[in-house]
């Protein structure tokens, strides 16, 4: 996912991804653990866009405090 694509989406909506993505991540790892998945890099991918929302929100938290 595209850091310009986070940033135009709305707070609510990236709240709602974060959990999509967060569950999305329990089940690559259960599925690695268990029986191996196809494309492990995956799990990486998962984690950076996850972080990337992260790093929008804290951003958007502080512009908030600083009003």
């Amino acid at each position: 996912m595209k850091i310009n694509k986070i940033r135009e989406m709305s707070s609510p909506e990236l709240e709602k991804e974060l959990g999509e993505l967060k569950t999305e991540l329990f089940k690559l790892k259960f599925s690695l653990a268990t029986n191996g998945l196809d494309n492990p890099m995956k799990i990486k991918e998962v984690k950076k866009d996850i972080a990337k929302i992260n790093t929008v929100l804290t951003e958007r938290k502080i512009a908030e405090i600083k009003k």
